[in-house]
């Protein structure tokens, strides 16, 4: 277990997925008191200006841990049961018999059965998940688009439900975290945005960090490149973009660095005490939006090697930008890793992604910097 940071590994690890085709990529690796930082490539295509590893960067869905700690805090404090149903808080929201059988936890967990809204909110992708079918044009006209969440969540409730409430798998839904949302905002008086800045942000001291209210990044950031399979060629910069299509479910704008440190303090049981930990740690199995069964807990999930022990963190893509960061359950190795460019892939005849050498090299980048 004692895998001591391997720099020239991990500096050859990050070239390798600029070779391969990322325009540039950042990341923070720790082991201990040892910390490395790297980065490889460009933020900006057209003038060549390079990457750093201290960039702020849109980390999408990572931000669910953020408002699932949000929810814990309210659970220990009394204002919220994990398995009250949801109906009882939002009524509206979710009405009749699913609001009385979906209940907070099921939400935390994308066991609720309640669809994704995001193919209602972008016609082009109406057909998601048929790749083949989709197209970007909808990215593009939504750019400035300011969303309602009621409205977002309304047509993920009325959609053909992708399961039933408590059913595993679940299905992975933004439609429950924008539901967290409005729930923290009923029992707290105030904006989501601003009960996670302050009681999950401040708290873990975390200064690079932001639930953005504009649609820009401030500081020092990349441009994201969006392809969407191909269909954008070239990538399209989408850095420039109104959050408000997943607000408190994807919107987080952090550093490798911040992550690193959010995650480390969760899991020693400094953000939420160490019997909600072991909640959020309570896994089931669930359809991720790539298709594949995961295990996922209250807003994190863990990722095992044989004999290295279990990280536990999350993953997340906006238009253009991805981001992933895992910490070993003993707090000792973390990796935050942030790339700029999304759905690489092109499709195959069949309409399903093809292999890239940009997933080898990124997975053999995880590697090293979680093993060593």
């Amino acid at each position: 277990m004692k895998n001591p940071l391997d720099s020239a590994a991990l500096n050859a690890a990050i070239e390798n997925v600029h070779r391969a085709g990322m325009p540039g990529l950042f990341a923070e690796v720790r082991n201990g008191d040892q910390v490395w930082r790297g980065a490889a490539g460009v933020a900006d295509v057209a003038t060549g200006r390079p990457v750093t590893a201290r960039m702020r960067h849109r980390v999408g869905s990572i931000t669910k841990t953020f408002t699932a700690a949000a929810v814990l805090q309210q659970v220990e404090s009394g204002q919220i049961g994990l398995d009250t149903p949801i109906g009882r808080y939002l009524p509206k929201l979710v009405p009749g018999e699913r609001g009385d059988a979906i209940t907070v936890r099921m939400l935390i967990n994308h066991t609720s059965g309640l669809a994704e809204y995001l193919p209602y909110a972008y016609p082009s992708l109406k057909a998601f998940p048929a790749l083949a079918d989709t197209g970007p044009q909808s990215l593009d006209d939504h750019r400035h688009t300011r969303f309602d969440p009621t409205e977002l969540i309304e047509m993920g409730v009325t959609a053909p439900a992708a399961g039933a409430p408590g059913g595993t798998p679940g299905v992975y839904s933004n439609t429950n975290y924008l539901l967290l949302a409005q729930l923290l905002e009923q029992v707290t008086g105030t904006t989501a945005e601003r009960y996670i800045t302050r009681n999950v942000i401040e708290r873990a001291g975390l200064r690079d960090t932001e639930l953005p209210a504009g649609p820009y990044v401030n500081g020092p950031h990349s441009q994201l490149y969006e392809a969407w399979f191909g269909m954008i060629d070239p990538p399209r910069d989408y850095s420039v973009y109104d959050m408000s299509w997943v607000g408190p479910s994807a919107s987080l704008i952090s550093t490798v660095a911040d992550l690193n440190r959010f995650y480390g303090m969760l899991l020693a049981g400094k953000i939420v005490s160490p019997s909600s930990l072991a909640q959020i740690q309570r896994t089931v199995p669930v359809v991720s939006q790539e298709g594949k069964t995961i295990d996922y807990g209250l807003g994190l999930h863990p990722m095992e090697s044989p004999g290295q022990g279990t990280f536990w963190g999350h993953g997340g893509t906006v238009w253009g930008g991805g981001t992933l960061a895992m910490t070993r359950a003993d707090g000792k190795r973390q990796m935050a890793v942030a790339v700029n460019l999304q759905r690489w892939n092109r499709l195959d005849s069949s309409g399903k992604p093809q292999p890239h050498p940009i997933d080898d090299a990124l997975a053999a980048l995880y590697r090293v910097a979680m093993y060593g």
